[in-house]
């Protein structure tokens, strides 16, 4: 969904052709945990397709919200969701979860942190 397309019918379709008609992904994964690309990530996305190139180098320099990266690929959470757990899958991407409910400062700072990057788009 990189770089949109001016075709609307095109956005109708799009996200069931990004998932390969998946609705669920292989992991769950929370929407504030975070993406990083794995040092490999760069070389072995140019081989999978547009949409990882892109992600993959979204996450290449810091890493971001699974929010972020539905965000900057103008696509639903859920497409997203099952996009980059495949990527986390095939060993592209790492995932750092949330913390644990202990630490609620914590996770307010990384929700503050999401929704200050979401503005920003």
């Amino acid at each position: 969904m990189a770089g949109g397309e001016d075709d609307p019918r095109g956005a109708l379709v799009r996200p069931y052709a990004v998932t390969k008609g998946r609705t669920e992904p292989t992991q769950e994964i929370a929407i504030e945990a975070l993406m990083l690309t794995m040092q490999r990530g760069v070389e072995a996305s140019r081989y999978a397709g547009r949409d990882w190139q892109f992600i993959a180098g979204l996450c290449a320099d810091r890493p971001l919200s699974l929010a972020e990266i539905a965000a900057s690929m103008r696509v639903p959470l859920g497409v997203a969701r099952v996009v980059v757990a495949d990527m986390i899958t095939e060993g592209i991407l790492t995932l750092h979860e949330p913390l644990e409910a202990g630490d609620t400062q914590e996770r307010i700072n990384v929700l503050e942190r999401v929704l200050i990057g979401l503005r920003n788009l």
